[in-house]
């Protein structure tokens, strides 16, 4: 039997050592309480929202509460962007380390810290610091799916994660009539106190329901790539959004964007190096992972426009010609659908997903987005019509955010779930920030003069939907080359293996406890005049590196025992859930880390 040697193994492993053999549902252990994890992590991912939402009501008035100039107020909205992009993939490697609950715990303690920070305090300075440490809850969202894959069985993983990439939405959606509800009415440093208390409730919730996960990555925190990636970062995001108070074409701005150039440069040579990367470049590199991220940073795009946009619509003074005259209640109350159409539509992507794949899904949602901006061109004129957009637009956003972590999931190994979702969710933040600086320069140039006040033109309006429209289109394009899940004119020969791994002393090479059961005939699937080429799945159980986890290595070969370069192989435990995922070498080899000591399911599959 050929075997690999462990030169040609992954890098980062799932860790076994420590974990205990996963119990059988009801069986007793964490699984008991895997009933509340859904709406317990939902609801964390909506506080992390509400903490986003927070000060959209009084954006316009923070120079005066604040007692500075306007361009220094907007400072307040920037940390909390910068610390939240910054500190997303950082936290979810440490996920993936140490703990995934334990990392949620801690990013929903350094928001409520932030929060009870700013609440106390009208200095401009500590109001930045403290908004910089309540960005820090970003990190909540990929943790929060990674938890999701990791506890809960296949058939329910898919509408749990569409409601988790959801709940930024829901959470933005109500948050806003009720953000605007407290500063009509009371004191604004009321609205930190209620975010506080919203993330101690969160955290008591997590504790009581949510279960400490067994899978983790072997190897080191990358400290310098964190620090690499947060400057790269931080150069980055601030040209995108002070560029329009700058000017795009000042030193200051150009000279940030080449810095920020050269340190993510320098930052990606470090990281292909060394042994245990923050973010695994090659694994981001695959076709897959790649197209879904920068399908991520469109959605972004579209989802912020409509924050922009209708809110200024709706307050702006009849006497424009166009405004609608509504209040700052009023007007949250019409853009909340958006969050609530997203909440919505988390079960409809779990069925299309099921039946037609995440791609699919993606694809819908975006058509969907951009029909929505389309049709909003020409729907501006009254109240009833703003809830129409954002009706359409939440459903399409619903659907494209629910399938992204599905994607990205569907193509890591589980002991990097957590960072790979932290990026992701980085490449929304980035869409984001975009669009705030595309769509913030469009309506400050295409604006005009009501008395002592500059408003934004129903000809700016229309244009920040256009752009929102063209970038959703630009991730349809994308999305267009992702690899399908399902392929009806080629198809997919799955050969399947049983065997049995434990845990391997350090080092010690064994065969597999127990022998592949025997394999059942080829499948002799059939496209235009082609049959599928028999093909077999070579494993063996038992270390893959010198102390590394247990777990699978071995070579996939057709019948005449040539290698099948490429083939997907899968690992899949006793519930049915995707243990491990990995990719053959153009030998035919691979090797995949089992979580836990246990009978497992591997399969190979490839086109043709």
């Amino acid at each position: 039997m050929t075997q690999t040697t462990t030169d040609q193994l992954p890098g980062r492993t799932a860790s076994t050592a420590a974990a205990p053999p996963v119990p059988e549902p009801g069986a007793g252990g964490h699984r008991r309480a895997r009933g509340g994890i859904v709406p317990v992590l939902a609801f964390s991912g909506i506080v992390v929202a509400v903490m986003q939402t927070l000060l959209v009501p009084v954006i316009k008035d923070l120079p005066v509460l604040l007692n500075t100039a306007p361009s220094n107020a907007t400072w307040v909205m920037t940390a909390t962007l910068l610390a939240g992009a910054v500190s997303t993939p950082i936290m979810g490697r440490l996920g993936d380390l140490y703990g995934k609950r334990r990392m949620l715990l801690t990013s929903l303690a350094i928001m409520v810290v932030g929060s009870l920070i700013c609440g106390v305090t009208s200095d401009l300075i500590v109001m930045i610091v403290g908004r910089a440490l309540q960005g820090f809850a970003m990190g909540a969202i990929p943790l929060g799916i990674g938890i999701m894959r990791d506890e809960l069985p296949r058939e329910r993983l898919g509408s749990a994660m569409g409601l988790m990439s959801s709940s930024i939405g829901v959470g933005g959606g109500l948050a806003l009539p009720a953000a605007a509800l407290v500063a009509q009415h009371a004191d604004w440093h009321a609205l930190f106190f209620g975010a506080a208390g919203l993330g101690v409730l969160s955290i008591l919730l997590t504790l009581l329901v949510v279960p400490e996960t067994s899978v983790r990555a072997v190897g080191r925190f990358d400290v310098a790539g964190a620090l690499g990636l947060s400057a790269g970062l931080v150069a980055l995001l601030l040209p995108i959004t002070k560029g329009s108070d700058w000017g795009w074409s000042s030193p200051t701005t150009l000279g940030l964007f080449g810095i920020a150039a050269l340190i993510l440069v320098l930052w990606g040579v470090m990281e292909l190096r060394i042994r245990d990367p923050l973010v695994d470049l090659r694994t981001t590199a695959r076709r897959e992972v790649l197209l879904t991220n920068l399908a991520s940073i469109t959605v972004g795009v579209a989802f912020y426009a409509i924050s922009l946009v209708l809110p200024q619509l709706l307050q702006l003074p009849k006497s424009t010609g166009y405004g609608l005259g509504q209040s700052m209640v009023t007007a949250g109350l019409c853009v909340a659908p958006l969050g609530l159409t997203m909440m919505f539509v988390a079960p409809l992507y779990a069925r299309i997903a099921a039946r037609r794949g995440p791609k699919v899904s993606l694809l819908l949602g975006m058509l969907v987005i951009g029909i929505g901006y389309g049709a909003g061109i020409g729907l501006m004129s009254a109240p009833w019509q703003t809830v129409i957009i954002a009706v359409v637009v939440g459903a399409g956003i619903g659907l494209a955010y629910s399938s992204l972590p599905a994607l990205i999931i569907g193509a890591v190994d589980p002991s990097e779930t957590g960072a790979a979702n932290g990026l992701n969710t980085l490449m929304r933040s980035i869409g984001t920030s975009v669009s705030s600086a595309v769509i913030g320069m469009v309506l400050a140039h295409m604006s005009q003069s009501m008395g002592p006040v500059t408003v934004p033109t129903m000809a700016g309006f229309r244009v920040a939907f256009l752009i929102a429209a063209a970038a959703v289109l630009v991730g349809v394009v994308l999305a267009s080359f992702l690899p399908s899940q399902r392929k009806v004119s080629r198809p997919t020969l799955v050969a399947q293996s049983t065997e049995d791994v434990g845990a391997v002393p350090e080092g010690e090479r064994r065969q597999a406890s127990s022998t592949p059961a025997p394999a059942a005939p080829a499948p002799t699937a059939v496209a235009e005049n082609a049959a599928a080429t028999p093909a077999d799945v070579d494993p063996v159980a038992g270390p893959l590196a010198q102390g590394r986890a247990a777990g699978f290595r071995g070579r996939v070969r057709y019948a005449s025992g040539a290698p099948v370069a490429g083939a997907s192989v899968t690992l899949i435990d006793r519930q049915g859930r995707q243990a491990g995922i990995t990719t053959a070498g153009p030998d035919g080899s691979y090797a995949v880390a089992a979580p836990t000591a246990g009978s497992y399911l591997l399969t190979a599959a490839a086109p043709g």
